[in-house]
């Protein structure tokens, strides 16, 4: 399989390069991102379509992956619950090498096969429950083990990558292909490869979320008050939608807890 991930930049002589020079090409390979990603809408669209109905039903998403995949996963995880008020185990990332992982490389964690499906099991899996292997080249063994044993045990499963038709697409139900085109520097699937999975991630979450009825109009509704910002920001939301003064309107927000909360007593 050739992997278009491995391919030669489009750019060499790197270190030649002034700062402005390296900026604005990165910057060009960047606009690439955006265009890849649009034209995988289809797949995300199923994937996120097949998904919905999975969650309604109580099933949980998990995001497996390696290294850079591995911590985007878990970082999109990770931020839902404070901006959708969900419980942080209905979508939850999982990192080969685990937790220590998300901070320094982990040798050899990724190559091998069995332990994704290990991780998986920690956690109990249902046939309700949909995983989501991500991985740019589409190769990484331990997340096409965890997704072909996911799929042999009733999952539903997706996947994100960078390479058309590769072994972790022709083991998912729903494949996600972002293909980005070879990176600026040679191999470094962290750059728009990274960036493509990101957006691809946010689209996928953030949609749910919104279905799943954590969104009224485009506000936050059901977001944790955790620090002082949100405070403001749903003290802000009730005046705009209930016309109190921003005193009044903070009170009741501390009062229910949340914005959805305050509305609903009205």
């Amino acid at each position: 399989m050739e992997k278009i991930t491995e391919q030669p930049s489009h750019f060499d002589n790197l270190e030649q390069m002034s700062v402005s020079e390296l900026l604005q090409h990165i910057n060009e390979e960047d606009l690439l991102v955006a265009e890849a990603v649009r034209k995988a809408i289809p797949q995300i669209g199923a994937l996120v379509e097949a998904i919905e109905p999975r969650m309604k039903r109580g099933g949980r998403l998990f995001y497996i992956g390696a290294g850079t995949s591995g911590r985007l996963g878990v970082l999109d995880a990770s931020e839902l619950p404070p901006t959708f008020g969900v419980s942080c185990d209905w979508v939850i990332g999982i990192i080969a090498g685990g937790d220590e992982a998300l901070r320094r490389a982990v040798e050899n964690a990724e190559d091998i096969s069995e332990q994704g499906w290990k991780d998986l099991l920690a956690h109990h899996p249902t046939k309700d429950d949909s995983v989501i292997g991500i991985a740019a080249s589409g190769t990484t063994p331990y997340v096409i083990g965890a997704v072909t044993k996911a799929k042999e045990n009733g999952l539903l499963t997706g996947c994100i990558t960078s390479n058309p038709d590769s072994p972790l697409a022709a083991v998912s139900d729903y494949p996600v292909e972002t293909i980005v085109g070879p990176e600026f520097v040679t191999g470094s699937s962290r750059m728009k490869s990274g960036t493509a999975q990101k957006m691809v991630l946010n689209m996928i979450s953030t949609s749910l979320m919104i279905r799943l009825g954590r969104v009224q109009g485009n506000r936050m509704v059901k977001m944790q008050l955790t620090n002082a910002k949100l405070v403001d920001r749903g003290t802000r939301m009730l005046q705009e939608m209930l016309g109190l003064s921003y005193d009044e309107a903070q009170e009741r927000l501390l009062e229910a807890g949340s914005v959805d909360g305050a509305l609903s007593e009205e």
